[in-house]
């Protein structure tokens, strides 16, 4: 991989990132544009640095540091989730964090029409589901 695949790959994260967060700074979540920008780059960055290992040792398991990705982000995610009474607040918000991860590996492997559509279901998800969520939330 070459310096300009590589800078592509992490640009194309750090964007979805910023759709993402847009999305969720624009509804006054938790989690917004900075969270899901710098979350979609460093999952990014992780699975590039491993892309990046397995062309000098092809022997290396390349998926390890997704897994660890994976994990990592289940911790950045739980500290978004807080319990008030007997409802619990930020779920949304923890799975967006966990999204905006996925959505950065997809992109630091090349994926970018994939990147593109798991970047535009989760705006959707988020904005459009949102009328039908508070419905179901409110009625009686």
């Amino acid at each position: 991989m070459d310096i300009l695949d590589f800078v592509l790959r992490l640009g194309v994260a750090l964007f979805a990132g910023l759709i993402i967060g847009f999305e969720r700074q624009w509804h006054n979540k938790p989690t917004g544009l900075k969270t899901n920008m710098l979350v979609a780059t460093g999952a990014a960055i992780f699975v590039l640095l491993s892309i990046m290992i397995n062309h000098q040792d092809p022997n290396t398991d390349i998926t390890r540091i997704i897994a660890q990705v994976v994990t990592g982000i289940g911790f950045l995610g739980a500290g978004v989730i807080f319990r008030e009474g007997t409802s619990v607040h930020g779920l949304t918000s923890a799975a967006t964090v966990w999204c905006s991860a996925a959505i950065g590996c997809i992109a630091a492997t090349g994926y970018f029409l994939e990147t593109l559509i798991c970047t535009a279901l989760v705006v959707i998800v988020n904005s459009v589901i949102e009328p039908l969520d508070k419905w179901l939330s409110n009625r009686k």
